[in-house]
């Protein structure tokens, strides 16, 4: 890909890319001067109308960033994206998506990018980037490790160890929604499997608990998370134990995660953790009923960079990307 011919000279601007379901974000992350904090600026967002398939959401990113690109003030020294699915971690490419968005599976992402903006282009996963954004920036800064967990539509996650995020060897790695989860009761998942976290814990799986519908049916749009969190502060039952279910099995699940990895700090992200202060003491409880006593401290925290972090993480992927590239 093409790399700069030295090192960028401060300040300069990367131009990153947030492709979700819903919608394309996009902005300038501009790092003014060594060490200090990147700015993000110049936001632009447009609907990712997935079922358009693949081709047409690469098509918007790479009108996004030539966008974005006009509007920049100093030197833009390359594309960070993340999007959702599995990202292979060598090329920027989509292993694989499910069918939410037909034909994502097998699209260039970060060699399209290249060769239509002529600038150096990376592309991860969209909660690694979220992480990643944390540890650099955010919540996690300072930390030798830790576990993101983000809880939104779905759940999703990564694990992030001395700045970096791990991968796996498929890029794969951090899928903890679709880990099994004893009171999923053999709910179907979007993946194709049954009984996974994210049927129990996710804000999909909370509405449809308060709804009285199962994982995957058809939703009421007019009563989803916010407004349930609302009428549980106003004593509605329904709402209580829905916000409360779902907290203690998202704690539960936590806590046999750490288990496994020993982070040093758990860091929560997403629209979910505005649930509300029921939500998160059942998460606690849910935790301390499966950590091993040696990490019942662990720390849980809430991320500090709020939709920032993955415009901020896929930008420091790209830094890193050029880093490498420079060494070789």
């Amino acid at each position: 890909m093409p790399s700069p011919t030295q090192p960028p000279s401060h300040p300069f601007s990367v131009v990153a890319l947030d492709v979700g379901g819903t919608k394309i974000a996009g902005a300038l992350v501009t790092y003014p001067r060594k060490g200090a904090h990147p700015d993000v600026s110049h936001l632009a967002s447009v609907p990712t109308d997935a079922a358009r398939g693949g081709a047409a959401v690469l098509d918007d990113m790479v009108e996004v960033a030539h966008g974005l690109i006009a509007q920049a003030t100093h030197p833009v020294i390359g594309i960070g994206a993340d999007t959702a699915g599995v990202v292979d971690p060598e090329t920027g490419s989509i292993a694989y998506a499910n069918q939410i968005m037909p034909g994502w599976t097998g699209r260039p992402v970060a060699r399209r990018l290249t060769d239509e903006l002529d600038l150096p282009a990376s592309n991860m996963g969209d909660v690694h980037a979220h992480a990643l954004g944390e540890a650099r920036w955010g919540a996690a800064v300072g930390l030798h490790s830790c576990l993101m967990v983000g809880i939104g539509t779905g759940l999703g996650g990564a694990f992030i160890l001395d700045g970096k995020v791990v991968r796996g060897f498929r890029g794969a790695a951090g899928h903890i929604g679709h880990t099994l989860h004893h009171l999923a009761n053999d709910l179907p998942c979007a993946c194709g499997g049954s009984s996974h976290a994210e049927t129990v814990t996710s804000g999909t799986a909370l509405c449809a608990r308060y709804q009285g519908r199962r994982f995957g049916d058809e939703l009421d749009p007019s009563c989803m998370g916010a407004e349930i969190a609302r009428r549980a502060e106003t004593g509605d039952q329904r709402a209580i134990e829905a916000i409360e279910f779902a907290g203690n099995a998202l704690g539960q699940a936590v806590g046999s995660w750490c288990n496994i990895l020993d982070p040093e700090a758990v860091v929560l992200s997403g629209s979910v953790v505005n649930a509300g202060p029921r939500w998160r003491y059942a998460l606690e409880q849910g935790f301390q009923s499966q950590a091993l006593t040696p990490l019942s401290d662990t720390r849980i925290i809430e991320g500090a960079l709020g939709s920032r972090a993955p415009l901020i993480g896929a930008a420091e992927n790209l830094l890193d990307s050029i880093a490498s590239t420079a060494k070789e």
